[in-house]
């Protein structure tokens, strides 16, 4: 229940009705009551209270409202009677809303994220997908900080920048968990970090470490990577390829112990290598993939791999369709909770639609909150979108 206003009366119960898309957000109604539980904040006068699940969801209009572009607009929008509605909360100060980015938890809200991503189902279906189930993408990207974030250290005491640490589950296209840390910190430390049994993670050749490939293992996890062409190993055994794997571009499947001398003590374990002709930049490119699945076909690791690309393209609608270029905070806690919102606000949308989210839908679902659009209008694109994922 919302608390008793500044003369004393307890508002009158919200109904569904009053508020314009209220019922979308009720995936929240229990996760965030658990921020109501923990995260609390008073002001110096003490005669107001701000909650974080009030907080995340002021946080939440801001993404789903475009007109709302920096933190004193959406301080100034939480005077409106709606936005109270839906956050739960009477007008905020622009103080309490500028500390609370400092007293309230981040990591709280990792496991909301987490949360909201298991409720997800696969959209992707089939043999491949359920040989390849589990497949989660990681990779990291850099969201601009100005030069007064002294903890975002990047490339020089000029060049500041927070970096995103994104696992992304392939299959369901959503994102699964995240960390949030300074430009220059080390990609491999935080997957190593964030590491769960039953995965199978594919990354690039920024991760190529033998120590994190045997981390992975042992966790009770899988991996397919990329490595350098000039990585050594030898060969224990030269597999015959499948038509199927010739098609996919395969032209080498081989059981290795990998590393040579660098790997002695390290890998504990023969390891795959599968070579797979490409072209890059217009020109013929054969990419060297590492993997400890000796069971899958061929075919579906390079498979596997191409479908990492599903997470270049999320970092892409994360920041310039979402808006996460821009950050509201300038401490390390507030852009956590910023990025960490901004991922339930996507997870959301892919619950709510069944489907990865376009900016086509992002702006028909601002459209809509924002009672431009109607609902019929809304359901209308939504079965379009269904109609089209079941061709």
């Amino acid at each position: 229940m919302p608390r008793r206003g500044p003369d004393g009366v307890r508002p009158q119960s919200i109904r569904p009705e009053d508020i314009q898309g209220l019922k979308y957000f009720k995936l929240l109604n229990n996760a965030f009551s658990r921020l109501r539980d923990i995260g609390t904040k008073r002001d110096r006068a003490g005669n107001r209270e701000f909650f974080f699940d009030q907080y995340t969801s002021l946080l939440l209009v801001y993404f789903f409202n475009p007109t709302l572009t920096s933190l004193r607009g959406i301080q100034r929008a939480s005077q409106l009677e709606r936005v109270q509605k839906i956050a739960l909360c009477s007008r905020v100060s622009m103080g309490s809303f500028s500390e609370a980015q400092r007293v309230f938890d981040a990591d709280l809200l990792q496991k909301v994220l987490g949360e909201l991503a298991h409720r997800m189902t696969p959209i992707a279906h089939g043999k491949e997908a359920e040989a390849l189930k589990n497949l989660t993408a990681v990779d990291g990207t850099l969201l601009p900080a100005l030069p007064k974030m002294v903890w975002a250290l990047w490339v020089s005491d000029i060049k500041r920048a927070a970096k995103l640490h994104l696992h992304f589950e392939v299959l369901k296209g959503v994102p699964a968990r995240a960390s949030v840390t300074a430009g220059n910190d080390s990609e491999r430390q935080q997957l190593r970090k964030m590491l769960e049994p039953g995965r199978l993670y594919v990354h690039d050749g920024g991760y190529e470490s033998f120590r994190l490939f045997q981390d992975i293992i042992d966790a009770k996890s899988s991996f397919i990577g990329r490595v350098r062409e000039q990585t050594t190993w030898t060969v224990i055994e030269e597999r015959p390829l499948s038509d199927e794997a010739r098609r996919a571009g395969v032209v080498a499947d081989l059981i290795v112990n990998l590393g040579g001398r660098k790997a002695d003590g390290v890998l504990k374990q023969p390891l795959r290598v599968i070579r797979v002709a490409t072209v890059k930049n217009g020109q013929p490119f054969e990419l060297v993939l590492v993997t400890d699945r000796l069971e899958l076909d061929a075919e579906l690791i390079a498979l596997a791999y191409r479908w990492r690309w599903q997470i270049e393209l999320f970092f892409r609608w994360f920041k310039c369709v979402l808006g996460c270029r821009h950050l509201l905070a300038t401490s390390e806690n507030g852009v956590q909770i910023q990025v960490y919102v901004a991922l339930i606000a996507s997870l959301l949308i892919s619950l709510w639609t069944g489907c990865k989210p376009t900016k086509a839908t992002f702006e028909m679902l601002c459209h809509y909150f924002t009672g431009w659009a109607t609902e019929d209008e809304l359901m209308r694109h939504l079965a379009t979108l269904k109609k089209t994922d079941s061709r």
